[in-house]
């Protein structure tokens, strides 16, 4: 019979993110999270809605290590994330798309901030700048790889800056808000892509449209709890 901690790594084994009895808060008066539990397996397209405040991005935010939880265990890919080593291979392997794409976006011109990553990773430049060209058509930013980052709309940032992390070609996205600033039709090319070339998911997003045909399964985060939702 298998002891406890060797029953949550079976567990955990096969899952592409496995968080148990997690918890996190900014001060120890003010708790987002006590307790959690959740787990996301390869092919899963998962919504989350929830309060502003809820924890959403925190949630993100800890899952790629970028805040570290004050007691719990974190497991991506079937392995224990402690420490910063732990957590660059999850980087390299999870897409997350920031909330605000100003945060997401430093070089100057489009094609050199969607080729920042695949260069990161070692391609040469000339594998870069192909990944640049079809990754753009995929979300229609053709015409616009030399333009100057800071003359873009809302709507292009946006778009832009999901390119940077598709240019990765992560295992699983995180998108957190994805469609915010979106027209219809930036919004349905944003959806096809998902269709088309997106595997693995978790998408925090209030619009309702977007969640009916991105999401298999819709989670609510409420008051640091995690449970199924319907629209």
């Amino acid at each position: 019979m298998l002891h406890k901690p060797a029953r949550q790594a079976a567990a955990a084994e096969g899952r592409l993110i496995y968080i148990r009895n997690l918890s996190f808060g900014y001060s120890k008066d003010a708790k987002i999270f006590n307790g959690l539990d959740f787990s996301l397996e390869k092919g899963e397209k998962i919504g989350l809605v929830g309060p502003n405040g809820a924890g959403k991005t925190t949630l993100f935010h800890l899952i790629m290590g970028l805040l570290r939880p004050d007691s719990g265990e974190i497991r991506v890919f079937g392995r224990l994330r402690k420490s910063e080593k732990d957590f660059s291979e999850v980087r390299r392997r999870i897409g997350l798309l920031f909330q605000d794409s100003e945060d997401q976006l430093f070089c100057p011109t489009v094609e050199e901030d969607i080729a920042f990553g695949p260069l990161n990773l070692g391609m040469s430049h000339s594998e870069a700048k192909a990944v640049v060209q079809e990754t753009c058509g995929r979300l229609g930013l053709n015409g616009l790889q030399k333009k100057v980052i800071h003359r873009l709309s809302g709507g292009e940032k946006r778009l832009v800056a999901l390119a940077s992390v598709v240019a990765m070609n992560p295992e699983c996205y995180l998108l957190d808000e994805p469609t915010a600033g979106l027209d219809t039709r930036t919004t349905a090319r944003f959806l096809r892509y998902l269709r088309e070339y997106a595997d693995t998911y978790i998408i925090i997003t209030h619009n309702r449209e977007v969640l009916k045909n991105a999401a298999d399964r819709i989670y609510g985060l409420r008051e640091g709890r995690m449970e199924p939702f319907s629209l």
